[in-house]
């Protein structure tokens, strides 16, 4: 029995980068030796153990073959006689097929340290084409290392356009797709997953409201990058520099749904886009199954956006249902979300990423004003029931009206 440090861990310590968990393969045992030196089973599949200290996953070395479409298709052999280079082929990009011996050796079959050195993703075999998921995998490291120079590989590329041709992507189920996303969503730089996507056709089924963004311009007043899909990867950048959270940042992605469908000949203005988003952001949603909370943060942003953007323009009534819309009242927690991704999209335009945003200020001082204002008062002067609430909508409007600017 030979355990040797496989993946992330290897090759984030050749990169300098802090290693977070750590994956290990086990060569030459058994099942049943596993469990004799104290390690519990827990894989279905395949042999994994977790360690009876540490509680990290040890796998027995295993080879895969395909043997249906889609990510379930495979079946899985491992043995004592299956080698370290065996089980480092089936894994996805070289970078990733590394492994470090006990005495702290660095095995690499596959030459990931020179893809390391040329920052390079690169697939490590064929077998790559047999799992969909990792053409969002390769997505999403690109996003993650995208600040350190990593690029897809010219052939690597062809392989993942080749794969969603033959509809290998269509067999993704919408939680995997969802669970990718959000690491992607959360890495450095979000829209080099979006790019990479793109590139490899992939967008366009797994997120077709969002590839039909490309190509679709905007007012170059507003917008000097004037394509509404490179103004949705400044604003996700934007999002990750403010280090907004999945919720905001998957809501930045989907803000600007509704320009993706405006009638040609309105173009390059979008009027009633925030309107028409919402029903493909509810839509989305749905179909990648993405959780409520989200979701509802989404459709918040995708429908107020603008009015945020003009908040200190807004008659008083306009503004109290924008803080009614959001549910600001009922889940205050929901705002900072709402503005940070409001600021990400303000400034996710070319040349204006550093513009200040007081209209987040603006908001919340409304908030406050409004949020100031008790029943109390209103049920001691005898009204009930419906009453008060009138009495509450009408004592806000007034204090919003003060807050107005006088210019």
């Amino acid at each position: 029995m030979t355990i040797y440090e496989v993946g992330g861990a290897v090759r984030d310590r050749l990169l300098g980068l802090p290693v977070t968990e750590r994956d290990w393969v086990v060569v030459g045992a058994t099942p049943e030796a596993m469990q004799a030196e104290g390690y519990q089973p827990v894989g279905r599949t395949f042999p994994v153990f977790l360690h009876p200290d540490t509680g990290e996953e040890y796998a027995l070395a295993r080879t895969e073959r395909k043997v249906a479409p889609g990510y379930h298709g495979f079946t899985f052999h491992a043995d004592p006689e299956v080698t370290l280079e065996a089980d480092l082929s089936r894994r996805d990009l070289t970078i990733n097929a590394m492994a470090r011996s006990p005495e702290g050796e660095i095995i690499d079959p596959y030459n990931g340290q020179a893809d390391l050195h040329a920052r390079r993703l690169h697939h490590v075999s064929e077998a790559f084409r047999e799992d969909p998921v990792r053409i969002l995998r390769l997505a999403r490291f690109a996003a993650r290392f995208a600040p350190l120079g990593f690029r897809v590989a010219e052939d690597t590329l062809a392989l993942c356009q080749e794969m969603v041709a033959t509809g290998e992507v269509d067999a993704l189920v919408p939680e995997r797709v969802w669970q990718e996303t959000a690491k992607a969503l959360m890495a450095p730089a979000p829209s080099a997953f979006i790019r990479v996507l793109r590139d490899t056709g992939a967008l366009a089924v797994l997120f077709p409201e969002v590839d039909r963004l490309f190509g679709v311009p905007q007012p170059v007043k507003h917008h000097p990058e004037i394509d509404s899909g490179e103004h949705v990867l400044l604003a996700l950048d934007q999002a990750a520099g403010l280090d907004a959270d999945l919720a905001t940042r998957f809501s930045v992605l989907v803000h600007d749904l509704g320009k993706g469908i405006t009638p040609a000949e309105e173009l390059p203005r979008h009027r009633g886009h925030e309107a028409r988003g919402v029903p493909l952001t509810e839509g989305l949603c749905e179909r990648l199954r993405v959780p409520s909370d989200t979701r509802d943060l989404a459709c918040a942003v995708t429908r107020y956006h603008l009015d945020c953007h003009r908040v200190r323009e807004l008659r008083p009534e306009t503004l109290l249902g924008l803080l009614n819309g959001m549910d600001a009242f009922r889940r205050p927690e929901r705002v900072d979300g709402f503005l940070t991704a409001c600021e990400a999209d303000y400034r996710g335009r070319l040349g204006l990423e550093h513009r200040p945003y007081p209209q987040a200020d603006y908001l919340r001082e409304a908030l406050r004003r409004c949020q100031a204002i008790e029943a109390r008062p209103f049920v001691e002067q005898g009204l009930k029931g419906p009453a008060v609430g009138e009495a509450i909508e009408k004592a806000r409007l007034a204090e919003l009206a003060r807050l107005q600017p006088s210019d």
